[in-house]
């Protein structure tokens, strides 16, 4: 069996953990794993499920003049990947990294498995916390993806349970133009997220997906629908109704 090679290690901001990049022999083969955990958190030859994330949302907004795209998380490039392929030569994606160290290992040996998506001149780097884009934007993406931690139930960062809180869902929906989409990666399926998702007005699908293409584990990606303009102008028409009518109380 080829062994499997340090290649850097990396502080998790606000935990006392870290990433831990590996290679196997000379082959285009990458492991990243938390400190202290056996498990893998990504594999290079397992991302089928980050593929079909991306895909799922850019194909609910195909058709969108110069859209953008912000990603959560750029782990080994493949959902930043697929993004930029979905949206075609006019369109932007957005990647938030909140682990400096994972950009910088994306530029080198690392990034040819997914193509060196980072190189591309539509790729927009933030290094930090997806949040901070969710809590500043008003209608600045048509898609917001979230390839964070291991989803709504993570591993990594606590910092990370805001983004799958009702605050943090209506924060996204806010950061959506009218009829986007917020697109979220799971490790696990989680029944009490989509009641959640339901719950912050979006219409929402949930897909199973595998991590290799017709096999290996499954993962689960939920497709939440925000309303479209003609929905939120209705919206907000009720709920001044509504305001009006405690207002006589």
């Amino acid at each position: 069996m080829i062994p499997w090679a340090p290649l850097g290690r990396a502080p998790i901001p606000g935990t006392d953990q870290a990433l831990c990049l590996y290679r196997r022999g000379d082959l285009l083969e990458f492991s990243i794993q938390i400190s202290g955990y056996v498990s893998e958190l990504m594999n290079s030859r397992q991302h089928a499920s980050e593929d079909a994330l991306a895909d799922l949302a850019c194909a609910a907004i195909a058709g969108r003049a110069r859209p953008h795209v912000l990603v959560g998380g750029l782990g080994m490039g493949f959902t930043l990947a697929a993004a930029l392929r979905g949206v075609g030569p006019s369109g932007t994606v957005t990647v938030a990294e909140l682990v400096p160290e994972v950009v910088e290992w994306n530029k080198g040996p690392l990034g040819e498995c997914a193509g060196h998506p980072l190189r591309d001149p539509r790729t927009r780097v933030h290094v930090g916390d997806v949040a901070e884009l969710l809590r500043r934007g008003q209608g600045t993406f048509d898609a917001v993806l979230l390839d964070v931690d291991n989803g709504p139930e993570g591993m990594t960062h606590h910092g990370n349970d805001w983004l799958y809180s009702p605050p943090g869902l209506a924060a996204a929906q806010r950061t959506l133009r009218p009829g986007g989409v917020l697109a979220v990666w799971s490790a696990t399926p989680e029944p009490r997220f989509t009641t959640r998702l339901n719950r912050a007005g979006f219409r929402t699908e949930v897909h199973t997906v595998r991590a290799r293409p017709g096999k290996g584990a499954h993962h689960t990606v939920w497709l939440a629908h925000a309303p479209g303009k003609e929905e939120s102008v209705t919206g907000a028409v009720r709920r001044q109704e509504a305001g009006r009518r405690s207002g006589r109380r």
